[in-house]
């Protein structure tokens, strides 16, 4: 009997309710992100996402208003754009290697991009740094 009543208060709760963070405006990709851009408001479902960790951020996919802004749809802002030329560093022990290459992708703070490397014609990957240089991981 108790597992009767159980199974019936569950079925009849309805989904859980939580804070959820939506966009008040279209954002469209590679927008910033700012305060007035978004709102809290009660939603269904869990988020775990909060207002600091979006505001600052880039919009990589459109974001609608009055619609659930996820983590995933946000990244750091860009620092390296496609087919720009970069600095790119090779650092092993002691040895530093300098030299250019262009960008295959855009990329932010700490994001792997895909660098072809001007002298080799060699494709290469590396981690984006603040000032826009690649470090080199192969």
């Amino acid at each position: 009997m108790r597992v009767l009543a159980l199974s019936l208060g569950m079925a009849l709760t309805g989904p859980a309710l939580a804070d959820t963070i939506v966009a008040t405006r279209m954002i469209r990709p590679q927008e910033i992100i700012a305060p007035a851009d978004l709102l809290v408001q009660e939603g269904e479902g869990q988020s775990d996402v909060t207002l600091d960790d979006l505001i600052g951020q880039e919009a990589r996919v459109a974001l609608y208003p009055g619609r659930p802004v996820r983590i995933g749809d946000v990244g750091p802002p860009t620092v390296v754009e496609r087919n720009q030329v970069v600095p790119l560093i090779y650092l092993r022990g002691g040895l530093e290697i300098m030299t250019e290459g262009r960008s295959l992708d855009r990329a932010g703070i700490g994001d792997h991009v895909r660098v072809m490397n001007l002298a080799s014609r060699a494709t290469v990957s590396g981690r984006v740094t603040a000032n826009g240089q690649i470090l080199v991981s192969q």
